[in-house]
Protein backbone atom coordinates (compact mmCIF):
# COMPACT_ATOMS: atom_id res chain seq x y z
CA UNK A 1 0.00 0.00 0.00
CA UNK A 2 1.02 3.57 -0.70
CA UNK A 3 -0.23 6.00 1.50
CA UNK A 4 0.23 10.01 0.85
CA UNK A 5 3.31 10.25 3.59
CA UNK A 6 4.98 7.93 0.71
CA UNK A 7 3.89 9.62 -2.02
CA UNK A 8 5.36 13.19 -0.97
CA UNK A 9 8.71 11.97 0.56
CA UNK A 10 9.47 9.43 -2.56
CA UNK A 11 8.47 12.63 -5.00
CA UNK A 12 10.90 14.51 -2.77
CA UNK A 13 13.74 12.24 -2.68
CA UNK A 14 13.68 12.96 -6.92
CA UNK A 15 14.35 16.07 -6.37
CA UNK A 16 11.40 18.51 -6.78
CA UNK A 17 10.35 20.93 -4.06
CA UNK A 18 8.06 19.96 -0.82
CA UNK A 19 5.61 22.57 -1.82
CA UNK A 20 5.06 21.54 -5.86
CA UNK A 21 5.01 18.17 -4.74
CA UNK A 22 2.16 18.55 -1.98
CA UNK A 23 0.01 20.86 -4.65
CA UNK A 24 0.48 18.09 -7.24
CA UNK A 25 -0.95 15.54 -4.94
CA UNK A 26 -3.91 17.88 -3.68
CA UNK A 27 -4.45 18.15 -7.86
CA UNK A 28 -4.34 14.57 -8.25
CA UNK A 29 -6.81 13.81 -5.38
CA UNK A 30 -9.09 16.62 -6.39
CA UNK A 31 -8.57 19.07 -3.79
CA UNK A 32 -7.84 22.11 -2.92
CA UNK A 33 -4.43 23.97 -3.15
CA UNK A 34 -5.52 25.19 0.11
CA UNK A 35 -5.68 21.54 1.82
CA UNK A 36 -1.74 21.24 2.72
CA UNK A 37 -3.14 20.85 6.66
CA UNK A 38 -5.65 17.92 5.35
CA UNK A 39 -2.12 16.33 3.60
CA UNK A 40 -0.52 16.41 6.96
CA UNK A 41 -3.89 15.02 9.18
CA UNK A 42 -4.36 11.75 6.52
CA UNK A 43 -0.85 11.20 5.44
CA UNK A 44 -1.39 6.99 6.45
CA UNK A 45 -4.40 7.57 3.94
CA UNK A 46 -3.77 5.18 1.21
CA UNK A 47 -3.73 6.38 -2.30
CA UNK A 48 -5.83 4.76 -4.63
CA UNK A 49 -4.62 3.83 -7.83
CA UNK A 50 -6.12 6.20 -10.04
CA UNK A 51 -5.12 9.38 -8.07
CA UNK A 52 -1.05 8.00 -8.07
CA UNK A 53 -1.48 7.58 -11.90
CA UNK A 54 -2.47 11.19 -12.27
CA UNK A 55 0.17 12.08 -9.58
CA UNK A 56 3.02 10.07 -11.11
CA UNK A 57 2.06 11.66 -14.74
CA UNK A 58 2.00 15.06 -13.12
CA UNK A 59 5.18 14.39 -11.63
CA UNK A 60 6.81 13.89 -14.89
CA UNK A 61 5.95 16.78 -16.23
CA UNK A 62 7.04 18.96 -13.45
CA UNK A 63 10.29 17.45 -13.40
CA UNK A 64 10.48 17.97 -17.64
CA UNK A 65 10.57 21.64 -16.32
CA UNK A 66 6.58 22.29 -17.17
CA UNK A 67 4.95 25.52 -14.72
CA UNK A 68 3.14 23.83 -12.01
CA UNK A 69 0.27 26.42 -12.78
CA UNK A 70 0.06 24.67 -16.11
CA UNK A 71 -0.26 21.52 -14.68
CA UNK A 72 -2.60 22.20 -12.06
CA UNK A 73 -4.39 24.34 -14.09
CA UNK A 74 -4.98 27.18 -11.51
CA UNK A 75 -2.81 30.39 -10.32
CA UNK A 76 -3.67 32.87 -7.63
CA UNK A 77 -2.81 36.10 -8.39
CA UNK A 78 -3.94 39.13 -6.19
CA UNK A 79 -6.26 36.99 -3.80
CA UNK A 80 -7.60 35.78 -7.22
CA UNK A 81 -7.74 31.62 -8.75
CA UNK A 82 -7.01 32.19 -12.04
CA UNK A 83 -7.59 29.44 -14.61
CA UNK A 84 -4.05 29.15 -16.82
CA UNK A 85 -2.60 26.77 -19.99
CA UNK A 86 0.35 27.44 -21.72
CA UNK A 87 -1.49 30.14 -23.97
CA UNK A 88 -0.59 32.75 -21.49
CA UNK A 89 2.31 33.36 -19.17
CA UNK A 90 1.63 32.54 -15.71
CA UNK A 91 1.04 35.22 -13.42
CA UNK A 92 4.09 36.41 -11.29
CA UNK A 93 3.99 37.66 -7.80
CA UNK A 94 6.04 40.09 -8.07
CA UNK A 95 3.29 41.83 -11.13
CA UNK A 96 1.27 42.88 -7.98
CA UNK A 97 3.65 45.28 -6.83
CA UNK A 98 2.27 47.08 -10.48
CA UNK A 99 -1.25 46.47 -9.13
CA UNK A 100 -0.42 48.06 -5.91
CA UNK A 101 1.14 51.15 -7.65
CA UNK A 102 -2.33 51.37 -9.64
CA UNK A 103 -4.68 51.40 -7.12
CA UNK A 104 -2.40 53.64 -4.96
CA UNK A 105 -2.73 56.09 -7.63
CA UNK A 106 -6.34 55.80 -8.05
CA UNK A 107 -7.70 56.04 -4.74
CA UNK A 108 -9.24 59.07 -5.04
CA UNK A 109 -10.30 59.01 -8.64
CA UNK A 110 -13.99 57.41 -8.57
CA UNK A 111 -14.77 55.66 -11.56
CA UNK A 112 -11.27 55.83 -13.50
CA UNK A 113 -10.86 54.70 -16.66
CA UNK A 114 -8.05 51.69 -17.29
CA UNK A 115 -6.32 50.38 -20.37
CA UNK A 116 -4.08 46.83 -19.73
CA UNK A 117 -2.03 46.25 -22.69
CA UNK A 118 -1.06 42.42 -23.41
CA UNK A 119 -3.41 41.44 -20.72
CA UNK A 120 -2.34 37.39 -21.18
CA UNK A 121 -4.53 35.39 -18.49
CA UNK A 122 -6.35 39.16 -17.38
CA UNK A 123 -4.44 39.17 -14.31
CA UNK A 124 -3.86 42.42 -13.96
CA UNK A 125 -7.31 43.78 -15.31
CA UNK A 126 -9.30 41.44 -13.50
CA UNK A 127 -7.09 42.67 -10.03
CA UNK A 128 -7.36 45.75 -10.60
CA UNK A 129 -11.42 45.48 -11.53
CA UNK A 130 -11.79 42.99 -8.06
CA UNK A 131 -10.24 45.56 -6.36
CA UNK A 132 -11.75 48.67 -7.45
CA UNK A 133 -15.71 47.39 -9.39
CA UNK A 134 -16.08 51.40 -10.22
CA UNK A 135 -13.26 51.64 -12.63
CA UNK A 136 -13.45 51.09 -16.22
CA UNK A 137 -11.02 48.42 -17.55
CA UNK A 138 -10.51 47.39 -20.74
CA UNK A 139 -7.58 45.21 -21.69
CA UNK A 140 -6.28 44.29 -25.20
CA UNK A 141 -4.16 41.22 -26.16
CA UNK A 142 -2.42 40.49 -29.75
CA UNK A 143 -3.01 36.81 -28.93
CA UNK A 144 -6.87 35.38 -29.46
CA UNK A 145 -5.60 32.58 -27.37
CA UNK A 146 -4.72 34.40 -24.54
CA UNK A 147 -8.12 36.64 -25.13
CA UNK A 148 -9.65 33.46 -24.33
CA UNK A 149 -8.37 32.51 -21.02
CA UNK A 150 -8.82 36.29 -19.76
CA UNK A 151 -12.36 36.50 -21.04
CA UNK A 152 -12.95 32.93 -19.41
CA UNK A 153 -11.12 33.76 -16.30
CA UNK A 154 -13.76 36.94 -15.89
CA UNK A 155 -16.71 35.36 -17.14
CA UNK A 156 -15.65 32.67 -13.81
CA UNK A 157 -15.05 35.42 -11.90
CA UNK A 158 -17.98 37.24 -12.61
CA UNK A 159 -16.18 40.33 -13.32
CA UNK A 160 -17.19 43.49 -16.09
CA UNK A 161 -13.66 43.51 -18.06
CA UNK A 162 -14.25 44.84 -21.67
CA UNK A 163 -11.98 42.92 -23.92
CA UNK A 164 -10.28 43.72 -27.19
CA UNK A 165 -8.06 41.94 -29.71
CA UNK A 166 -5.13 44.74 -30.53
CA UNK A 167 -1.61 45.04 -30.93
CA UNK A 168 -0.84 47.92 -28.34
CA UNK A 169 -2.56 50.99 -29.29
CA UNK A 170 -3.80 49.64 -32.46
CA UNK A 171 -7.62 50.15 -32.38
CA UNK A 172 -7.66 51.82 -29.16
CA UNK A 173 -10.06 54.99 -29.02
CA UNK A 174 -10.27 57.32 -26.49
CA UNK A 175 -8.05 58.62 -24.03
CA UNK A 176 -7.52 56.75 -20.14
CA UNK A 177 -6.64 58.03 -16.80
CA UNK A 178 -4.18 55.31 -16.37
CA UNK A 179 -2.83 53.09 -18.80
CA UNK A 180 -0.91 49.87 -17.56
CA UNK A 181 1.05 46.53 -18.49
CA UNK A 182 3.69 43.97 -18.09
CA UNK A 183 4.70 43.84 -22.03
CA UNK A 184 7.23 41.04 -23.10
CA UNK A 185 10.56 42.23 -21.69
CA UNK A 186 13.46 39.67 -22.08
CA UNK A 187 16.18 40.03 -24.41
CA UNK A 188 16.27 37.59 -27.60
CA UNK A 189 19.38 35.73 -26.31
CA UNK A 190 18.69 36.44 -22.86
CA UNK A 191 19.78 33.09 -20.75
CA UNK A 192 17.29 32.86 -18.79
CA UNK A 193 14.83 32.08 -21.32
CA UNK A 194 15.66 27.59 -21.34
CA UNK A 195 13.77 28.08 -17.98
CA UNK A 196 11.04 29.33 -19.68
CA UNK A 197 10.80 26.91 -22.40
CA UNK A 198 7.10 25.90 -21.54
CA UNK A 199 5.58 29.44 -21.73
CA UNK A 200 4.62 31.31 -25.07
CA UNK A 201 7.98 33.28 -26.40
CA UNK A 202 5.45 35.79 -27.84
CA UNK A 203 4.98 36.91 -24.71
CA UNK A 204 8.39 36.67 -23.30
CA UNK A 205 10.72 39.03 -25.66
CA UNK A 206 10.94 41.87 -26.90
CA UNK A 207 14.21 42.73 -29.37
CA UNK A 208 17.56 42.50 -28.85
CA UNK A 209 17.18 44.15 -25.65
CA UNK A 210 14.46 43.20 -24.47
CA UNK A 211 13.15 46.94 -24.94
CA UNK A 212 11.47 47.01 -28.12
CA UNK A 213 7.57 46.89 -26.74
CA UNK A 214 8.68 49.33 -23.88
CA UNK A 215 9.90 51.88 -26.24
CA UNK A 216 6.92 51.10 -28.41
CA UNK A 217 4.52 51.49 -25.54
CA UNK A 218 5.84 54.76 -24.26
CA UNK A 219 6.46 56.28 -27.51
CA UNK A 220 2.22 56.28 -28.43
CA UNK A 221 0.68 56.36 -24.45
CA UNK A 222 0.58 60.07 -24.27
CA UNK A 223 -2.34 60.06 -27.15
CA UNK A 224 -4.40 57.42 -25.04
CA UNK A 225 -3.68 59.32 -21.98
CA UNK A 226 -5.59 62.35 -20.43
CA UNK A 227 -4.07 64.72 -18.80
CA UNK A 228 -2.80 64.34 -15.58
CA UNK A 229 -2.70 60.28 -16.24
CA UNK A 230 -0.30 57.77 -15.89
CA UNK A 231 1.86 55.02 -17.26
CA UNK A 232 2.87 52.03 -15.14
CA UNK A 233 5.32 49.65 -16.69
CA UNK A 234 6.76 46.03 -15.74
CA UNK A 235 10.29 45.45 -16.88
CA UNK A 236 13.17 43.46 -16.53
CA UNK A 237 15.58 43.45 -13.14
CA UNK A 238 17.95 45.25 -14.94
CA UNK A 239 16.07 47.50 -17.00
CA UNK A 240 14.65 50.50 -14.71
CA UNK A 241 16.95 52.83 -15.41
CA UNK A 242 16.94 52.23 -18.97
CA UNK A 243 12.68 52.53 -18.71
CA UNK A 244 13.63 56.01 -16.83
CA UNK A 245 14.69 57.26 -18.95
CA UNK A 246 12.43 56.65 -22.06
CA UNK A 247 9.52 57.69 -19.67
CA UNK A 248 11.59 61.16 -19.25
CA UNK A 249 12.66 61.90 -22.83
CA UNK A 250 8.53 61.31 -23.30
CA UNK A 251 7.78 63.87 -22.18
CA UNK A 252 6.54 62.17 -18.79
CA UNK A 253 6.82 63.53 -15.16
CA UNK A 254 7.22 62.03 -11.63
CA UNK A 255 9.04 59.29 -13.27
CA UNK A 256 9.62 56.42 -10.30
CA UNK A 257 9.89 53.19 -10.29
CA UNK A 258 9.11 50.52 -7.05
CA UNK A 259 10.27 47.70 -6.27
CA UNK A 260 9.02 43.47 -6.07
CA UNK A 261 8.66 41.25 -3.32
CA UNK A 262 12.70 40.68 -4.10
CA UNK A 263 13.91 44.46 -3.50
CA UNK A 264 14.08 44.63 -7.43
CA UNK A 265 13.13 47.75 -9.14
CA UNK A 266 10.44 45.92 -11.66
CA UNK A 267 8.01 48.30 -12.40
CA UNK A 268 8.76 52.73 -13.68
CA UNK A 269 6.32 55.14 -14.40
CA UNK A 270 5.13 58.40 -15.03
CA UNK A 271 2.48 60.88 -15.32
CA UNK A 272 1.52 62.83 -18.39
CA UNK A 273 1.65 66.60 -17.61
CA UNK A 274 -0.31 69.32 -18.15
CA UNK A 275 0.13 71.25 -20.83
CA UNK A 276 0.50 74.82 -20.45
CA UNK A 277 -2.89 76.08 -21.32
CA UNK A 278 -4.70 73.57 -19.24
CA UNK A 279 -8.44 74.74 -18.32
CA UNK A 280 -9.57 74.34 -14.31
CA UNK A 281 -11.68 71.49 -15.46
CA UNK A 282 -8.19 69.72 -16.57
CA UNK A 283 -6.65 70.46 -13.68
CA UNK A 284 -9.38 68.81 -10.74
CA UNK A 285 -9.62 66.23 -12.72
CA UNK A 286 -5.67 65.33 -13.08
CA UNK A 287 -4.70 62.19 -11.23
CA UNK A 288 -2.56 62.96 -8.18
CA UNK A 289 0.92 60.77 -7.26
Amino acid sequence: MTTLAHALQTAQAEGLERLDVQMLLLHALGRSAHDRAWLLAHDADELAAPAQAVFEACLLRRRNGEPLAYITGHKEFFGLDLRVDARVLVPRPDTETLVDWALALLIDTPAATVLDLGTGSGAIALALKASRPDLSVRATDFSEDALAVARSNAVRLHLDVAFQHSSWFEGINGRYQLIISNPPYIAAQDRHLVDLAHEPTQALTAGADGLDDLRRIIAQAAAHLQVGGWLLLEHGYDQAAAVRILLQEAGFQLVASRRDLGDIERCSGGQLPLPATSSAYDINNMIHP
